[in-house]
């Protein structure tokens, strides 16, 4: 589902800030389906938010879908997955390009021209929980099955360099929950090293990558709430439980240097410091039962959602300081939330996305799909200071500290990341 954030404000130099903007936000609203009866009450729909005009439309609706649950921008396109189908879409127009059949899909991941999809289904087993295809067509590169990939249901991804951490948590068989972290080597598409976060950390629902280290919230055996680490360095999880009930799907994430986090049926906010592994206490002036939370990466704006699961569905806006600055109304379920953000300086869609960058956030290796060998591409902070210029087709920026760049290609299109 959902690092590291600077706010930034207005600089003096107009060129390394008003070139990039949030365009849209995309929302995808789950629907309703009725599990007793088999029907579609409500359909999956996507939606779009323009922060510009404050304005909220349905792009489209995904039919005889039961639910949604994750949505990636690569860029001029993005995917949905969506019960047993994966959507390819185009960000523009939002009209479909093509689709692939994928029961029981549930996270989706890009590098490079390939799409991991992780799987799982209550009460049903599969021999594969681990998909990647080719993002231009959609076509199956590679399924693991459950001797070469992961045993159990898989859901949460984060790319780091050239590999893919991803959570297996088997949540949909009670009684036997797994609280697994493995690794998807993506230069040679290989599973292994899978670390065990121990009987706390069992269950992880939520996936988010800070500096060094890797931390998952934990539903656990749904009783209770933890959070783990592991030390990317030392490959050693740590567990602190943080409550004796779950805190549910989705409603953590991670809020400049805290997991904001909501235990379910609750209407307070609360914090999870970590670097120092420990509850620093609720978040002031929020009083809402929410169902996703997200981070905005470039003003640092938090996104909330809130439901009644059958008939209608909020999208709550807070500053910095808890104020709420908007509310939109969305469909039934919003349940992801995702930033589409681009540059501000004239450039069309297509000159804007020629060049698809990833991973992105990332604090290690940045790779450039679309590059031609004679592409120079050059990385500037937020003060308009060339860091980093190249004609490799990927870069280093582990020397980098923590913040808001821009990439350009060639003097023109340009790109903001997170390090």
């Amino acid at each position: 589902m959902k690092k590291a954030l600077i706010t930034i404000s207005f600089f003096t130099s107009a060129w390394s800030f008003a070139q990039n903007q949030l365009h849209q936000v995309l929302v995808v609203n789950e629907g309703y389906y009725d599990y007793q009866t088999n029907a579609i009450e409500e359909p999956v729909t996507i939606g779009s938010y323009n922060p510009t005009t404050q304005q909220y439309q349905v792009v489209d609706t995904l039919e005889n879908m039961r639910f949604a649950s994750d949505l990636v921008i690569d860029g001029n396109f993005y995917f949905v997955a969506a019960d047993s189908k994966i959507f390819k879409m185009d960000l523009n127009s939002h009209q479909e390009i093509s689709s692939v059949a994928c029961p029981g899909v549930r996270n989706l991941a890009v590098y490079q021209n390939k799409l991991i999809a992780t799987r799982g289904e209550y009460l049903t087993t599969y021999d594969s929980y681990l998909h990647v295809y080719n993002t231009s067509d959609l076509q199956l590169i590679q399924a693991f099955d459950t001797v070469t990939g992961p045993k159990w249901a898989t859901q949460n991804i984060v790319i780091d360099g050239n590999t893919a951490y991803l959570v297996v948590n088997n949540a949909y068989e009670w009684g036997n929950e797994k609280g697994i972290i493995g690794q998807l080597e993506l230069t040679n598409l290989s599973y292994g090293n899978e670390v065990d976060l121990g009987p706390e950390g069992k269950n992880p629902d939520n996936l988010v990558k800070y500096g060094s280290a890797l931390y998952t919230v934990n539903n656990k055996d749904w009783t209770g709430t933890s959070i783990s680490k592991l030390d990317l360095g030392t490959n050693i999880p740590s567990t602190v439980n943080i409550a004796n009930a779950i805190a549910g799907c989705g409603t953590s994430a991670l809020r400049d240097d805290k997991i904001t986090y909501q235990i379910s049926m609750e209407t307070s906010l609360n914090n999870f410091d970590i670097n120092g592994m420990n509850n620093i206490g609720p978040v002031s002036g929020i009083n809402l039962n929410f169902y996703e939370l997200a981070q905005e990466p470039i003003s640092g704006e938090f996104y909330a959602s809130t439901t009644d699961f059958f008939s209608t569905g909020t999208v709550f806006i807070y500053d910095a300081t808890n104020t709420e600055i908007h509310q939109f109304a969305a469909g039934v379920s919003p349940g992801t939330i995702v930033f589409d953000i681009r540059s501000a300086a004239g450039l069309s869609d297509e000159e804007n996305k020629a060049i698809s960058i990833s991973p992105n956030p990332t604090n290690d290796f940045l790779h450039f799909q679309g590059k031609a060998a004679k592409d120079i591409v050059n990385l500037t902070d937020i003060n308009g200071m060339q860091v980093i210029s190249t004609t490799e087709s990927s870069v280093n920026l582990t020397q980098l500290p923590a913040g808001i760049y821009f990439v350009n290609v060639n003097g023109t299109s340009q790109k903001v990341i997170k390090l």
